[in-house]
């Protein structure tokens, strides 16, 4: 569960959604909805099952961070999603490729502060995650969630 900092391919997906939002509120929240939607259509999985959730969680915060840190007044953030094997990556890419998280998740907000922890849920919920930029115009934030559930014993 690391930030990987190069440039990373992901692997060949076996499906693949790409849709643009508008950098708002309710943009992130669309994409949130659609994103848990268009997992449990490829998978079948319930609404409500461990992966869904991690990609509803995971979904919400990178883009939160794109319409918060990653706005630019006109343009649209992207939303990527590729169903692999075995997990679920989420690539979201906005406008400000200046603007990339922190290298570890020793940099993010002290305790103290009322924000900027966000990421911590990425790093608990995925399997890897990270940032690149395929242009000096863009920089996309992605994370793989993993597909398995959790057994409670």
């Amino acid at each position: 569960m690391t930030q990987q900092e190069i440039i990373d391919q992901p692997r060949t997906p076996a499906r693949q959604l790409n849709l643009r939002f508008s950098s708002t509120r309710r943009g992130a929240r669309l994409a949130r909805q659609l994103a848990i939607q268009q997992l449990t259509e490829w998978t079948g999985l319930p609404h409500d099952s461990d992966p869904a959730l991690a990609v509803a969680h995971v979904t919400a915060e990178l883009t939160s961070n794109a319409i918060t840190h990653g706005r630019l007044p006109g343009r649209d953030f992207r939303l990527t999603l590729l169903l692999l094997p075995d997990a679920v990556r989420i690539e979201v890419t906005d406008p400000r490729p200046e603007s990339r998280p922190p290298h570890s998740v020793a940099e993010l907000a002290p305790p103290d502060v009322t924000s900027g922890r966000g990421l911590l849920l990425v790093e608990a919920y995925a399997d890897c995650w990270g940032c690149t930029s395929r242009d000096a115009y863009t920089k996309t934030v992605w994370a793989e969630v993993p597909l398995r559930t959790t057994t409670s014993s």
